[in-house]
């Protein structure tokens, strides 16, 4: 089995660094900034397109009641905004492709 890793801002930095040489500075506001329009993208227009990866999409979900599976206690879930995300059809091909 192999391990999983995750992906960070610090690996994006170190990654854009060395595959093209940018001042580090460079590659941490680029990285940055990539995050910033993406996040803002999905508070202000509710849905951000990434061609050929996705789209995030910011949805509503209403007040409900949960269960501790556990204890079986109820427990009201306040309304909130999450994001989903839809991944393309060639991204699905490339992740079944390597699978």
């Amino acid at each position: 089995m192999t391990k999983i890793t995750n992906i960070t801002r610090q690996n994006l930095y170190t990654l854009i660094h060395t595959e093209l040489g940018l001042p580090k500075i460079y590659c941490t506001n680029f990285v940055d900034d990539i995050f910033a329009n993406i996040i803002n993208g999905i508070s202000k227009e509710k849905k951000v397109k990434i061609s050929l990866f996705g789209t995030f999409t910011n949805r509503f979900k209403n007040s409900r009641i949960g269960r501790n599976p556990k204890t079986k206690q109820e427990t009201l879930i306040d309304s909130r905004n999450v994001v989903t995300f839809k991944p393309s059809k060639f991204l699905i091909k490339k992740i079944n492709k390597f699978s």
